[in-house]
């Protein structure tokens, strides 16, 4: 099947610039699964030809996609739609959102929901006074079938109804009341995953893995969340980009 045939053609006459046409074309059809994982694109100049564009506007529009981390780029092969999942350190996005933009379907299974007192450790990082209630959320994060993630969560109480706000997307449920971090502080390391650790996560004892803490700020600088993951590191790239100033 022709790329055009997925993706349908682009339209000149539209205000919005082809470049960004064919990415939201292109991102829609990862996201329907009508490109799959690891699929190759057609070489720049055929998705010129095909679509009636300037390799210019191919150019612009799938390097915007490989920066997002939908696309991948191999040396001597082409384009791909990438197979491992690549989280952008610049956007302060959910992994419901970053799964769901791969066209893959996110799920949890839930470990535990709660509430209870600020720990002393809790209390320094989102800045809450002692004895403060806070919600603490651990699950196994998926993305299709395959589990990516381990991860636990501290809210300050005030920024949910209660610990059962929260049924699939932790930044959904903030959003909706009104507390959803605008921005976050993220500190990532490479670890080795326990025993228990690695069964959760279906991998080996011993598996290098990812550590991600995040502390999310609200515009008024408050702080509404830590979290603290642990991604596969067989299956998870975190990617930046970097300025010369």
């Amino acid at each position: 099947m022709s790329l055009i045939e997925i993706i349908g053609p682009l339209d000149a006459s539209q205000p919005q610039p082809l470049y960004q046409q064919l990415q939201r074309a292109i991102r829609t059809a990862i996201e329907s699964r009508a490109l799959g994982r690891d699929d190759a694109l057609p070489a720049e100049r055929d998705i010129a030809t095909e679509l009636a564009v300037s390799r210019i506007t191919v150019r612009k529009a799938l390097e915007g996609l490989v920066s997002e981390g939908l696309l991948t780029r191999r040396q001597g092969a082409g384009t791909f739609v990438a197979g491992r999942v690549e989280k952008n350190f610049a956007k302060l996005t959910s992994f419901t959102e970053d799964m769901k933009a791969r066209g893959s379907r996110p799920h949890s299974q839930w470990i535990s929901r709660s509430s209870g007192a600020v720990t002393p450790e809790e209390s320094m990082i989102l800045g809450l006074s002692p004895g403060s209630a806070v919600y603490r959320f651990t699950r196994i994060r998926y993305a299709d079938d395959q589990p990516m993630a381990l991860e636990y969560s501290t809210i300050p109480a005030f920024c949910l109804s209660s610990e059962r706000a929260v049924t699939e997307s932790l930044y959904e449920a903030l959003d909706r009341a009104g507390h959803r971090p605008t921005r976050a502080l993220q500190r990532l390391r490479a670890v080795l995953f326990t025993k228990d650790q690695a069964e959760t996560l279906g991998v080996k004892a011993h598996d290098a893995g990812l550590f991600i803490e995040r502390r999310g700020f609200l515009r008024t600088g408050e702080a509404v969340e830590v979290t603290k993951s642990y991604y596969r590191g067989d299956a998870y790239d975190f990617v930046a980009e970097l300025n010369a100033i």
